[in-house]
């Protein structure tokens, strides 16, 4: 998944992107609220992270005119702030979850995965398809009970497709879910991955066709 952190705190701001860098999803950092609304325009995220005091403005700014673009990308707030009104004010102006500071990572993770659950539409970290189950929480793949070894970037992709069920999606837009900004791969790295995780998946209902021109779709076997 692609993660937008917004915190002007340098330390708390590369700590938590390292935290989520090492679970291996894309993430990106941004200072200030201006460097946030260059990255918005940029890419598509699946989660921000916002910070409310930024040095340029305030998250709850960045916050409405995300909104009122009709950009509905989940946002948790990090806020020094422990008032109920403040609390009730920032999920009224489209805030889907918040976290008061100091916090505890393992909470802020497993908070960013019930976001990520509820913008696809499911009610746990456990992801069914045809004969395979994809285990967001302990990051697993089973096939009919039988756990089947991914690497950390091939299970990436896999949470993409699965999450992503009777799209196309096109290398471009796996990639902008894998990647930050600030890592460079290969041109063909998505062809890579697509041909591993293919040869992982033989047993299990689970195809990746490629859609010519277009990109790759996730399907089963048997429909």
């Amino acid at each position: 998944m692609r993660i937008l952190v917004v915190e002007d705190d340098k330390v708390l701001g590369e700590a938590i992107t390292q935290r989520i860098r090492r679970i291996g999803h894309g993430v990106d950092l941004a200072q200030t609220g201006a460097a946030a609304q260059q990255f918005i325009g940029m890419y598509d995220y699946d989660l921000m992270i916002l910070d409310l005091n930024l040095p340029d403005t305030t998250g709850d700014t960045v916050l409405d005119s995300l909104r009122k673009r009709q950009i509905n990308t989940p946002v948790m707030i990090l806020t020094a702030r422990d008032q109920v009104e403040d609390r009730i004010a920032l999920l009224d102006l489209g805030a889907d979850d918040y976290m008061t500071k100091p916090f505890d990572f393992g909470e802020l993770l497993a908070r960013c995965r019930a976001l990520l659950r509820r913008s696809q539409g499911q009610a746990q970290d456990l992801i069914e398809y045809g004969n395979a189950c994809l285990d967001r929480k302990a990051c697993t793949l089973t096939v009919e009970g039988r756990a089947i070894d991914l690497k950390q970037r091939e299970y990436r992709l896999l949470e993409v497709f699965m999450g992503h069920t009777g799209q196309v999606l096109s290398k471009e837009a796996l990639m902008e879910h894998l990647y930050s900004v600030d890592e460079f791969p290969s041109p063909n790295v998505i062809e890579i991955y697509v041909a591993r995780l293919r040869k992982s998946l033989e047993g299990s209902d689970l195809k990746i066709r490629t859609i010519r021109g277009l990109g790759y779709l996730l399907d089963k076997e048997n429909g």
